[in-house]
């Protein structure tokens, strides 16, 4: 009898000090969760201090030209790459490094155009379907929004016009009417759209644009706001002949 109670008061205790692992196996664990957390926190930048204002905004300039350029950037590779160099610890050699970045590069910058171009002959073949639209020769359509009754410009001209230029998404690049100025230019100096369309329209006319990337700015696009091979729309308003 007394071996059955002892070995009853083993497996108690047993329970009791399992029981006793599990609580501070627990707790462990939950402190580790907080740590990783812990870790997870972006550090205190120091805008006052002068290296880490410069540090941060080298991040800054070289996160944003890059977003544009590739797309997402994984962050924790990228902080790697500059420890790495920091600390004389590359796993590739700067100019294999510079070779891989500028392939890659170029293969996304092929990929981005190659849509580019598909979406804007999408867009301008469903366009010309529509009864305002007019389609002339060279691909270029137009819609008149308001008529006009003065005279028309001569390829030689320079013109007085309000104008808002758009991507095919919507994205609005430049606007004479948004900065409240209008824009004084001549009419054989812009896109070849332009000055086709200007001589076409009388003094007073609102007409909405509809380029093809050929009577835009084609392969070489337009700064970081024209993409190559970007199909254009201009909502154009002509207010004087000079």
């Amino acid at each position: 009898m007394h071996k059955y109670i002892i070995l009853f008061a083993c497996i108690l205790i047993g329970h009791a000090t399992l029981a006793q692992s599990k609580k501070e196996l627990k707790a462990e664990i939950e402190k580790l969760k907080a740590e990783i957390e812990q870790l997870k926190q972006p550090p205190t930048i120091d805008l006052e201090d002068k290296q880490q204002k410069l540090s941060y905004s080298l991040g800054v300039s070289i996160g944003m030209d890059m977003t544009k350029r590739v797309g997402e950037i994984d962050s924790d590779a990228l902080k790697q790459g500059v420890d790495d160099v920091t600390n004389d610890k590359v796993k590739v050699s700067p100019a294999d490094a510079n070779v891989y970045v500028m392939q890659e590069i170029q293969r996304i910058e092929k990929e981005k155009a190659e849509k580019m171009r598909a979406a804007g002959e999408a867009f301008l073949e469903k366009n010309k379907q529509r009864s305002e639209v007019t389609t002339l020769p060279s691909g270029l359509q137009y819609e008149v929004v308001t008529e006009g009754t003065g005279a028309k410009p001569a390829k030689s001209s320079d013109v007085v016009v309000h104008y808002t230029g758009k991507l095919v998404d919507g994205t609005v690049f430049d606007s004479s009417v948004e900065r409240g100025q209008p824009a004084t230019l001549n009419v054989s100096r812009v896109i070849k759209g332009w000055t086709e369309a200007l001589q076409l329209m009388p003094v007073g006319a609102k007409w909405k644009l509809y380029i093809p990337q050929e009577l835009g700015y084609g392969e070489r696009g337009a700064g970081q706001d024209i993409p190559p091979y970007a199909t254009l729309i201009f909502e154009v308003e002509l207010i004087e002949i000079k």
